[in-house]
């Protein structure tokens, strides 16, 4: 099978079509009509955080949608700001102590590395492990130290497919 996500990529889980899948039998409850048994029928959500607001708060970093185009990408890509400081961030200054990168640059080899981890199918579910090497900020390193970062897809705010590279210890 086919990933829609990136052209050539398996989507395939490890789980066969055939295995058994749990569903009430006749007479049973569902979940949700159990839930609404325990809490009433008309539940209101309290608060909501959506990805717009995640982004617009900083709490997310959107890429670029024409930079995540030209890296095979077809879904809208955000970084949370931890991945990003880890993985993207760089300056002036950073170049001046360390060496010559740019933002650009390194976010292309997030980007990069997250498609060939999807490639390879190095993931479960909706939920792949991302390697890559990059030059850690902040202090006088040249060279590349590895990090594991964590693509995963789930619904956006209008249920359409949406990524976000994170650290493994966020979720």
């Amino acid at each position: 099978m086919s990933n829609s996500l990136v052209p050539g990529a398996s989507d395939y889980d490890g789980i066969s079509e055939d295995a058994m899948r749990w569903t009430p039998e006749q007479g049973q409850q569902g979940s949700a009509d159990a839930l609404t048994e325990l809490f009433g029928g008309d539940v209101d959500v309290i608060h909501a955080y959506t990805r717009a607001q995640a982004i617009a708060d900083g709490a997310l970093v959107d890429v670029p949608g024409q930079l995540a185009r030209e890296a095979g990408f077809t879904v809208p890509i955000a970084l949370t700001v931890s991945a990003w400081a880890d993985c993207v961030e760089w300056t002036d200054e950073d170049s001046n102590r360390q060496t010559s990168q740019d933002e650009t640059g390194r976010l292309w080899d997030v980007l990069n590395m997250t498609r060939f981890a999807i490639q390879r199918g190095w993931g479960r579910g909706n939920s792949v492990m991302v390697e890559l090497y990059r030059i850690p900020r902040g202090g006088k390193v040249r060279q590349p130290r590895r990090v594991q970062l964590v693509a995963h897809v789930g619904p956006g705010d209008n249920a359409g497919p949406v990524m976000t590279i994170m650290m493994p210890d966020e979720d």
